[in-house]
């Protein structure tokens, strides 16, 4: 690991590269710009992330490190282990490991742009400069917990109000990249405490043994390196907010200190034999299952009742619907105005393809991929084939919009039209009692099932999928449960393709 010399003027770089040659060059060439920290592998990138107070703006990760340097495994966990413990850290893989499945995998876990090698230094400043000056003017992201109308985000905004005020801890829980701190962003920011501290620890970003004194301070002279008294963030919160962001990652020792604080306020620095009383209101965020980790006996039982007097489930944004639409549009408009330029739009057959994906890295997935196709498509509009690029080929997506076939969804095989005459012809051969409206039926039924799972039950999605109107679909879907009473929707051929 290196550390340039101060330049406090300069945003923070982390360049993670195991080659020193390029470490070297991408250090002097960026470091006009930005302070460079460089890391041969990933644990010394943890390391040294854990020594800092303020975690770095932005982040430049090779794929290929040690031990596996000709694989990415190493990258990918670096990627969702930076962005753990920096979650607004802006990371660009720049990488040897140029396979299009690595990279579309590297911007599902958080990644914001992926850049092979060999690159010209000139192109990852502009990139690296570009993405500082969208963070510089990005507004509060906040309000994004409150664009949507599906009923989990009406839910979630129902909780965040009725648990502002009350003095009680509150446990959020929610997938990676999910929002949990902007909920808990919001719970300050709706409660009496508003005016007050709202500070955020996360348990994860720090090394174990600096978590006690940085969440109680610590004496002078308590530990090596202690050259004079601090308070810590209990102390420092006073009558505002303390987030504890990956509670999970809270070592097993210092529970119980946790504990005492939450149950009672009192609370030592480390060295100090005067008790102290907290009157912060404490709020806890993990993606980890709590009750396994107490199953597990990694996590105190007590502790866990402590905090989850009130528990939040952030949605992962696959069970949003049609939110995935409005939040298109509100960080598209909001990037138009920060670059000052117009916004792209998606193709009709593009709009069904981003209402079919999962987006396995949620909201900030989403962000990312708005922010590329934002830079690179402004004013224009974004074709399927160019949005399929962007989505990680290991999640299902609803249908292939280019050659009409079904890719995996919900079950149903992919088939294309000999496929279907083979099996026509065959069924036809038979000439035994074949009834050509109940297999239609059939196989609309099997279709509109289908993407009613896809689309959690929503209508207009469904209806969006099937390339309809939702008035249509609710016509053939009554016209189903008739059929179904009459019978003919059961007795599936064995031969069937779709049974």
């Amino acid at each position: 690991m290196s550390d340039p010399s101060p330049a406090a003027d300069k945003p923070a770089l982390l360049l993670v590269d195991d080659d020193p040659l390029i470490a070297d060059t991408l250090g002097y060439y960026l470091g006009v710009d930005f302070q460079v920290f460089t890391a041969g592998s990933r644990s010394k990138a943890i390391e040294w992330l854990q020594s800092r107070d303020v975690p770095p703006q932005l982040a430049l990760v090779d794929l290929g490190l040690p031990p596996t340097p000709h694989r990415p495994e190493e990258g990918f966990a670096l990627i969702s282990e930076l962005l753990t413990r920096a979650p607004a850290i802006r990371i660009v893989v720049l990488s040897g490991q140029n396979d299009a499945t690595n990279a579309r995998h590297a911007r599902t876990l958080g990644a914001v742009d992926f850049i092979a090698k060999p690159a010209a230094p000139e192109r990852l400043r502009e990139l690296l400069l570009r993405l500082l000056n969208i963070e510089r003017k990005q507004a509060t992201p906040t309000d994004s917990l409150m664009v949507g109308e599906s009923l989990a985000l009406q839910k979630l905004r129902t909780q965040l109000r009725q648990y502002a005020d009350s003095p009680f801890p509150v446990l959020i829980e929610g997938e990676s990249g999910s929002g949990k701190e902007l909920a808990a962003a919001a719970l300050h920011g709706l409660s009496a405490r508003k005016a007050q501290p709202y500070l955020v620890l996360n348990c994860a970003a720090i090394a174990p043994t600096l978590i006690e004194p940085a969440l109680f301070g610590h004496a002078k002279g308590a530990f090596t390196g202690a050259t004079g008294m601090r308070a810590g963030y209990f102390e420092e919160a006073g009558d505002g907010t303390l987030l504890l962001d990956e509670i999970g990652e809270l070592p097993f020792e210092l529970q119980s200190k946790l504990l005492r604080v939450i149950e009672n306020g009192e609370y030592q620095r480390v060295g100090d034999t005067q008790s102290r009383l907290s009157r912060a209101r404490v709020i806890a965020a993990t993606n980890r299952d709590l009750k396994q980790e107490v199953r597990a006996g990694r996590f105190r039982a007590d502790l866990y009742h402590r905090l989850s007097v009130f528990t939040i489930s952030v949605p992962p944004l696959r069970d949003l619907g049609e939110d995935r639409l409005r939040l298109l549009d509100y960080f598209r408009q909001q990037l138009a105005a920060q670059l000052n330029q117009p916004s792209f739009s998606l193709s009709p057959e593009a709009e069904i393809l981003w209402l079919a994906y999962g987006f396995p890295g949620n909201v900030r997935e989403l962000r990312n991929i708005v922010i590329r196709l934002a830079t690179q498509y402004a004013g224009q509009t974004v074709p399927v084939a160019v949005l399929g690029e962007e989505f990680d080929p290991a999640e299902p997506v609803a249908r292939s919009v280019s050659d009409n076939r079904l890719t995996p969804l919900s079950g149903l095989p992919a088939v294309n039209r000999e496929t279907l005459i083979e099996n026509a012809s065959s069924q036809l051969a038979r000439g035994a009692g074949f009834d050509l409206n109940a297999n239609l039926l059939r196989w609309e039924d099997a279709y509109i099932e289908a993407a009613r799972r896809l689309a959690n039950g929503n209508i207009s999605q469904a209806a969006r999928l099937l390339g309809i109107n939702r008035t249509t679909l609710y016509n053939r879907l009554d016209t189903l449960a008739r059929e179904r009473v009459n019978g003919a929707l059961s007795n599936w051929p064995a031969d069937d393709p779709m049974r």
